[in-house]
């Protein structure tokens, strides 16, 4: 059994197969036969599972086993507890309510100091300023974080997921494109 992480770059797709414009898994990880646990979509980057053990890629991805995903989202403007509050409860998408979650605040000291460049970066706006929250989740459906903060009021300027289950992209030490094998039975909040 094989268990990849992966700091996934933005504008990555989560495929293998070549891309015509874009860069894909395969440009990054050479083992074969590992499939992504969960997706990121192109324009988030950051921490991504990979394995072959169809049952451990089950228990990572899927909802039902409550496996905590830690995101960071640089959000633009200024949002308030109450904001954070609402984030946290669930948010009504208009299809679905997401599940309860943990959102807090990010201080702009530690993203500067632990997040790597973005290529190309966000916008920069001088008269809006943006703020960085964590959210932590149990789900993961299409575009849910960049959903649930345009709902509150705060669209989302970049995502980056730090962390699955005890798994931490910045302890794990991978610039973006590099990947790390990862112990296959390690007891990482149930992920194997």
């Amino acid at each position: 059994m094989s268990l990849i992480a992966l700091n996934k770059p933005f504008g990555t797709i989560c495929q293998f197969s070549a891309h015509e414009t874009r860069a894909s898994l395969g440009d990054w990880v050479k083992k074969p036969g590992v499939y992504p646990a969960g997706r990121l979509d192109a324009d988030s980057e950051g921490l991504l599972l990979l394995t072959d053990d169809g049952a451990l890629q089950t228990r990572i991805a899927e909802p039902r086993h409550k496996l905590v995903k830690r995101y960071w989202a640089q959000v633009e403007g200024a949002p308030d507890e109450t904001a954070l509050a609402r984030l946290a409860s669930g948010v009504d998408l208009g299809d679905y309510v997401t599940r309860p979650c943990h959102a807090a605040f990010v201080e702009l000291t530690k993203a500067d100091a632990q997040l790597w460049s973005r290529t190309p970066p966000i916008r920069h706006r001088a008269a809006i300023p943006t703020t960085w929250i964590e959210l932590s989740i149990t789900e993961g459906k299409n575009r849910q974080v960049r959903r649930m903060t345009a709902a509150v009021g705060y669209p989302t300027l970049r995502l980056v997921r730090v962390g699955i289950g005890a798994l931490d992209v910045f302890a794990l030490g991978l610039a973006p494109g590099e990947s790390t094998e990862l112990p296959p039975r390690a007891p990482w909040n149930g992920i194997a």
